[in-house]
């Protein structure tokens, strides 16, 4: 079947790719294997030329590609080419780092020397989502690449000129041909690549769903896996907070990317104190959003990637305010061409309505009232998913110590939740397991390999 792109703000189409057959698959994972085994052998120095070589190709032709991602999945231009940047500058951070944080350590022990040598593991399939197309696949590939892996991309399929792009910089760049290596196949053909002999880990960012699959397969064919999931994270406003911080930084985690984030902000909870004049404060500066044709400078909110997105997400929200939630604005579409979703909240959200329990994939707030600082925690890990978090508190120590008891794989105070090349990235429960980004990341695919000498 042919990948049929549409633009996310006209509805028109774009192009349209053919995915290829079981011959063509076989043959490019056939070449990746090889091209890996010869990629394994070059130095640190060599892979660090190369990365950096791309972080300038990103960097001079930023614009191009952040016109590329507006197109196909709707994202305003000035997040498109942070987006590049970002991408840019965690190449150049695993140029720089790489080597170090894959340090053979010399461990003392019974034996006259022994030591721990990091060695790649081999050819690693990415099955990446079209919500940030170049820095889900970067944040991936770039500490893949340096430990000496190879990289197979299967990414969302309304987003392929971006995958096409992104081969093309890695080729550009000096990389050889086949370390990485864009996939032009089916979701119904990922098992049949992860269960490939030339396949030797996967890693996946995507839905609930969808991670539960590939893990599945992933484990019956015994071969390490790393996801990074759904999130519903909680943003816990206590009465302390310098409540014009906390408000402008909820607009920014909730509506950047039209709200299609796992990291976004997705609960508000608020305790009794400041409820009212949060939720007065954010009806405003929600409001004030502007929303049209993501490809203008001025745009904040661009139109959801899909219209069946957008389709899920009214139902999730007439669904939750049948069931008690209140609509404080917005809460529908927005009659033009293209899939734009009106910047909406939701107040009085309790465990009786679906807003409560599911992810909330677009431009929504959700504010949920708690009635005490306890009883903000205990919301807070009220939910399946555990991505990112954060506290606003003056009281710095005491936001510290309710950090502690939240259940996520990161809680910022008085901050945005983001990823950071230098930090480790990703979730726990149903958000994911495994890590990306930092030293942690760049060990996730690497053999730690012991040896003994007497």
């Amino acid at each position: 079947m042919p990948f049929v792109t549409l633009n996310p703000a006209t509805n028109q189409l774009i192009h349209t790719h053919t995915s290829w057959d079981s011959r063509a698959l076989e043959s490019a994972l056939e070449k990746s294997g090889r091209a890996q085994q010869v990629w394994a052998k070059t130095s640190f120095a060599s892979r660090a030329a190369v990365l950096r070589k791309v972080a300038a190709q990103l960097f001079t032709q930023r614009d191009r590609y952040a016109t590329l991602i507006t197109l196909e999945m709707g994202k305003p231009m000035s997040e498109a080419r942070a987006e590049v940047e970002k991408c840019a500058g965690t190449c150049e951070y695993y140029a720089k780092n790489g080597e170090e944080f894959l340090r053979t350590e010399t461990i003392a022990s019974d034996a006259a020397h022994s030591y721990v040598v990091y060695n790649p593991l081999g050819v690693v399939l990415a099955v990446m989502p079209w919500n940030f197309p170049f820095w889900q696949v970067f944040r991936a590939a770039a500490p893949a690449l340096m430990a000496g892996n190879a990289m197979v991309l299967k990414h969302a399929p309304n987003v392929p000129k971006c995958a096409l792009a992104m081969e093309a910089v890695f080729r550009d760049s000096g990389l050889p041909e086949g370390v990485f290596t864009n996939l032009m196949i089916e979701v119904e053909q990922v098992a049949e690549v992860i269960g490939s002999s030339h396949i030797h880990a996967v890693t996946l960012t995507g839905s609930e769903a969808a991670g539960r699959k590939v893990a599945a397969t992933a484990g019956q064919c015994l071969k390490k896996c790393v996801l990074e999931l759904g999130g519903s994270d909680p943003f816990v406003v206590l009465h302390d907070a310098d409540m014009e911080l906390a408000v402008s930084s909820a607009v920014s985690s909730r509506f950047l990317n039209c709200g299609q984030s796992c990291i976004a902000a997705k609960r508000f909870i608020v305790v009794p104190q400041i409820a009212d004049d949060f939720l007065r404060r954010l009806k405003i500066s929600v409001e004030a959003l502007k929303l049209g044709d993501p490809m203008l400078e001025d745009t904040q909110i661009g139109p959801m990637a899909r219209s069946d997105l957008r389709d899920t997400l009214h139902r999730q929200i007439t669904e939750s305010i049948k069931q008690g939630a209140v609509a404080v604005t917005g809460c529908k579409p927005v009659e033009r061409e293209g899939f734009f979703y009106q910047p909406s909240i939701l107040d009085q959200v309790t465990s009786q309505a679906r807003a409560y329990h599911e992810e909330l994939f677009g431009p929504v707030a959700i504010v949920m009232r708690a009635s005490s600082e306890d009883d903000a925690v205990r919301l807070a890990n009220e939910t399946r998913f555990g991505l990112g978090s954060s506290i606003w508190s003056r009281d710095v120590a005491r936001a510290e110590q309710l950090a502690s008891r939240i259940q996520a794989g990161c809680t910022f105070v008085n901050g945005m939740v983001k990823s950071d090349p230098r930090l480790p990235f990703g979730g726990i429960k149903s958000s994911g397991y495994g890590r990306e980004l930092s030293r942690l990341g760049i060990h996730e695919f690497v053999n730690a390999k012991t040896v003994w000498i007497r």
